[in-house]
């Protein structure tokens, strides 16, 4: 079997997120600045199998599209026409954050360590995939 990766896709960062081979455990893989995100990813798929992608998506409480869903679907579009072999999934990333930042605060990371956005970026990341594995 090949990994999957998730993305909490940012406009400065996006974190990311990756399964082991047998698609059991979800693990943050890094954080990278989003201008550099498909350099990272040509990189990482010289040396790993991934067989789908999983892109969180931001919804409203109602169930309505996120204003950031404007900057995600260029980066989709992008990476389905940069990686046309590998098929994009979707998930509903509402309380990742939160979610994220409580799992920061119940592993007891310091104050410090908890305004690593790029470290909330990664685990929500993680959370998404996770989610997805649930499903």
């Amino acid at each position: 079997m090949a990994r999957i990766l998730a993305f909490d896709y940012g406009e400065k960062r996006t974190g990311i997120a990756v399964t082991d081979e047998l698609q059991i455990i979800a693990s943050g893989l890094t954080t990278v600045n989003t201008k550099k995100i498909f350099s990272f990813l040509t990189e990482y798929l010289k040396t790993e199998r991934v067989e789908l992608f999983i892109v969180g998506e931001p919804k409203q409480l109602n169930n309505t599209e996120s204003e950031s869903e404007q900057f995600i679907r260029p980066f989709i579009l992008k990476l389905s026409q940069t990686f046309p072999k590998i098929p994009i999934k979707r998930v509903d990333e509402r309380f990742t954050s939160k979610m994220a930042f409580q799992s920061m605060i119940d592993s007891g990371l310091k104050k410090k360590q908890r305004q690593n956005k790029a470290l909330v970026d990664e685990i929500s990341a993680t959370i998404i995939l996770q989610t997805y594995l649930n499903q």
